[in-house]
């Protein structure tokens, strides 16, 4: 059964660096465009790193540039978030997506 699965996550203090991580099964994520995204309670879900299928060109939107960083593992068959510098603003449930399969999400939550 494809299926892409997250781990990662947690709890840290302002200025502090997380690293998230998302395995396929079922399929090879080298194949696949991948997009992580964050959801706020009461906002709207939106995209804060992508790293293309062919070249690996990756994306970012300016309020996480110089901060986030996707990239793969293709021996692991995994694509990481690491995330640096984080603020209370990053709080969210972050999920990523490969070939149209969405992992389960992973909270972070940044706090003093």
């Amino acid at each position: 059964q494809a299926q892409v699965v997250q781990s990662g996550g947690g709890f840290v203090q302002p200025g502090g660096s997380l690293k998230l991580s998302c395995k396929s099964s079922g399929f090879k994520l080298t194949d696949y465009a991948v997009r992580w995204f964050r959801q706020a309670p009461g906002k709207e879900r939106e995209m804060v790193a992508a790293i293309d299928a062919i070249i690996d060109q990756t994306y970012y939107p300016e309020f996480v540039k110089g901060r986030f960083t996707i990239s793969r593992d293709n021996a692991e068959n995994t694509v990481y978030l690491q995330m640096n510098n984080l603020q209370p603003a990053d709080t969210a449930r972050y999920y990523c997506k490969a070939n149209d399969y969405w992992g389960q999400g992973t909270q972070v939550t940044v706090s003093s």
